[in-house]
């Protein structure tokens, strides 16, 4: 035998340290484990729910790690140096006092995230609208040009606040492309960005659709403000068309490099926004809320560093200060323009991919399931589907859909963030661009009386029972029973709006697949 190798074998080799993870069944808990395996450590975990109740149990497949369901055993407590709770498990609890009383060492989510730092580029994504396709798109250029972008993995959750992104920041992966929202609370957004680092940060835009009660635009827009603090002079992508952001930008005299995108486009309205000076600007709208201005402060539009010009239903040329190239994309309308542009921009900006390329991937999108998603369509009717839950994302949608369908009816099923004020907006839009509306969710047909002389408006049979969860403001059943009053409308599309159109889904393409269908039909 080798004298060098019996020497080492003699040397006590040092345990590998065992993590004890509790609340796996939760989201917070889930990436937890994933985050610890990901980065090479031993993981145990625990959750007092059983398997059936236990939704994100398939994101661990393919780990290696032990999960206990049902309890939390005493072995789990033994075999555990160190054990990290959920953040919601109060001190005074048994449980806490139990991990206390516990041999491991108690460890917090905010330790495990000073201890394991993202080791790659960072790029947070925020706004009002767009945020989401905006993200997968950015992800699907990462994918193609040979990037691995880490994804939290949950299918049906969106996962833009709280611990999810910081997490998210440090599972596997070549670059995080994170989506960063917000409750419309000071320091929402600083609480995400101080954990995730970011290396670039993109404004989608900023309207004032997730006011709270008691905010004004002012706070709100400084909220989504927070992004350019964190970024301290690296680079940040910014729709240039918005006078808010550009406002924003401005107004912080921002240090670091600033890329902006915008589309050349006749306006397709007006309307007021609020600018950075206190005072009301004019605004020739290309989108709701975004377009051509000029402010008595001084306060104009760019010239975007992104321009896309010659917009003919999916195609437009991209211009830069160095190119300028002929874009195809596979979704539709202006809004995903500029979602586009945000993500071509920091594509080619921050992640050095070539335009030429971009240029191959853009057409290969398909879209966000739930944007603009065709569930049905026939010879008398197509049936869609959107997530659409604020006003001027609704405007958006249907303002799209107007271009090209001549009567257009639309299932609301929408709980306004911004509550009562919210949900009147969001009733008082839909009836400029629809022909037939019909309120299913309980807060959508309190705000819809107002507008009953419109004589759009189609009230459902039984008023619907008070639900809300969020913005998810209508139960499956409560869609389904708007859909069969849509159903009857002499329209060439039915549009069914909002969180729980998106949710409930697959209730619809059983709904429409049935055999029942035909008997509400006009």
């Amino acid at each position: 035998m080798d004298k060098h190798s019996s020497e080492v074998d003699k040397i006590p080799q040092k345990r590998m340290k065992t993590y004890g993870v509790i609340g796996v069944c939760g989201v917070v808990g889930n990436l937890v484990a994933r985050v610890l395996m990901d980065h090479g450590h031993q993981v145990i975990c625990t959750d007092i729910h059983s398997s059936d109740n236990c939704p994100f149990l398939y994101t661990l497949n393919g780990y290696n790690t032990q999960i206990c369901l049902n309890e939390h055993p005493e072995s789990f407590f033994k075999s555990s140096d160190y054990i990290i709770p959920p953040p919601s498990l109060k001190r005074s609890s048994k449980l806490f006092q139990k991990i206390e009383d516990s041999p491991a060492q108690l460890m917090e989510v905010d330790d495990l995230i000073l201890e394991i730092t993202p080791n790659k580029p960072v790029i947070c994504i925020t706004g009002t609208n767009g945020k989401t396709t905006t993200t997968t798109l950015l992800k699907h250029f990462c994918y193609n040009a040979g990037f691995k972008p880490t994804e939290h993995g949950f299918m049906t959750l969106q996962g833009n606040v709280d611990y999810i992104p910081p997490l998210q920041c440090r599972l596997d992966g070549d670059v995080a492309v994170v989506e960063t929202g917000t409750e419309g609370n000071k320091g929402d957004l600083k609480f995400i960005l101080d954990r995730c680092h970011p290396s670039c940060g993109l404004i989608t835009n900023i309207n004032p659709d997730h006011l709270n009660h008691n905010q004004d635009f002012m706070h709100y827009r400084l909220i989504k403000g927070e992004l350019l603090e964190e970024l301290r002079g690296r680079t940040v992508v910014i729709n240039g068309d918005d006078p808010a952001v550009w406002g924003l930008v401005s107004n912080k005299n921002y240090d670091g490099k600033v890329v902006s995108f915008g589309v050349d486009h006749p306006p397709q309205g007006k309307s007021k926004k609020e600018c950075c000076c206190g005072r009301e600007i004019d605004l020739n709208e290309t989108i709701s809320g975004v377009g051509y201005y000029l402010c008595e402060c001084g306060l104009k539009r760019p010239i975007p560093n992104y321009l896309a010009t010659n917009v003919e239903g999916n195609s437009f040329i991209l211009e830069t200060d160095n190119n300028k190239i002929e874009m195809e994309m596979s979704i539709t309308g202006l809004h995903n323009v500029y979602n586009a542009l945000g993500a071509i921009a920091t594509g080619h900006e921050i992640l050095k991919i070539p335009l030429e390329d971009i240029k191959k991937y853009l057409k290969t999108f398909k879209g966000v399931p739930g944007r603009l998603e065709y569930i049905h369509k026939d010879k008398d009717m197509n049936l869609i589907v959107d997530y659409a839950h604020n006003p001027s994302g609704v405007e958006t949608v249907l303002r799209e859909l107007n271009k090209t369908y001549d009567k257009l009816a639309v299932v609301i099923t929408i709980s306004s963030e911004s509550g009562e004020t919210g949900d009147l907006d969001i009733i008082e839009r839909t009836i400029d661009y629809a022909d037939f509306i019909i309120p299913a969710s309980y807060y959508s047909r309190l705000a819809s009386e107002k507008f009953i002389s419109s004589g759009k408006i189609i009230l459902p049979p039984v008023e619907p029972e008070k639900f809300r969860d969020g913005t998810l403001g209508a139960t499956a059943e409560q869609v389904i029973e708007g859909l069969k009053k849509g159903l009857r409308c002499d329209a060439d599309a039915l549009v069914c709006i909002g969180e729980a159109a998106v949710k409930y889904k697959e209730n619809i393409k059983i709904f429409v697949n049935s055999e029942d269908i035909n008997r509400f039909k006009r």
